[in-house]
C-alpha cells in the first residue's frame, strides 16, 4: 500500500501588474501548486523516513510539470519549496519534501543549480506560510528574492501534511536595489 494519500489539490496563480509604480511591460506571475496529504506517521515517532521521502517523487514531479504547464517551462526564472505539517506530527514529516519536491522541480526545468529555497511549519488548519523564491541558475541574483504565500482553508488537519511547490517567470515587480543580475550570471555553479 502506498505511503501517499491525497485529500486534495490546489493550483494558484497570481499576476503581479505594478507595485505601486508603473505598470509592468510584462506582468510577473507567480503560481503554487499544492497537496494536502495524510501523513502516515502522525501521531508517532518513525525512525526510517526515507521510503515516504522516495514515494513523494512522484507527487513532485506531478506538482512540478503542472506549474511548467501553467507557467511554461522556458519563461520559469525563480522557485521554492514548503511544507506545513499537522500537529499530529513532526518538522521532519515536511522536511522530506526537500529532495523531493526540490529534485522534481530540477528535474522538471531542465537542472537548474541554484539550491531550491524553503520554508516548513507544524501549524493547524488555515496556516499561510511565505515560501522564499530565488532565480533558478545562480542564488544571488538579488532581483528575484521574492516570496509568495501558500495555505489551504482547511489544511493541515491534525494527520495531514501539505506540500508545495512555487515558481515563478521573473523576478520582483520594480526590482531595482544592485546586485548580481540575471545577465550576469555566468559560472553556473548554482552561486554565481
Amino acid at each position: 500500500m502506498s505511503l501517499i494519500q491525497i485529500r486534495k489539490r490546489l493550483l494558484t496563480v497570481e499576476t503581479v501588474h505594478h507595485e505601486g509604480g508603473p505598470a509592468a511591460a510584462v506582468p510577473l506571475r507567480m503560481a503554487a501548486a499544492a497537496a494536502v496529504v495524510r501523513n502516515p506517521y502522525a501521531g508517532r515517532y518513525e525512525p526510517d523516513l526515507l521510503p515516504f521521502m522516495a514515494e513523494l517523487r512522484a507527487l513532485g514531479s506531478e506538482l512540478a510539470h503542472e506549474l511548467v504547464g501553467v507557467l511554461g517551462q522556458e519563461r520559469v526564472e525563480a522557485y521554492g519549496k514548503a511544507a506545513i505539517v499537522g500537529v499530529n506530527g513532526e518538522l521532519e514529516h515536511g522536511a522530506v519534501w526537500h529532495e523531493a519536491g526540490g529534485w522534481a522541480m530540477r528535474a522538471a526545468l531542465g537542472e537548474p543549480k541554484a539550491i531550491v529555497p524553503a520554508a516548513k511549519a507544524v501549524a493547524g488548519a488555515g496556516y499561510r506560510l511565505m515560501v522564499p523564491l530565488h532565480y533558478i541558475h545562480a542564488a544571488y541574483v538579488r532581483s528575484h528574492f521574492n516570496a509568495m504565500e501558500v495555505g489551504v482553508q482547511d489544511g493541515p488537519r491534525p494527520d495531514e501534511i501539505v506540500f508545495a511547490l512555487v515558481m515563478a517567470d521573473g523576478g520582483r515587480v520594480h526590482a531595482r536595489l544592485g546586485g548580481l543580475t540575471k545577465e550576469q550570471v555566468k559560472v553556473h555553479d548554482g552561486q554565481r
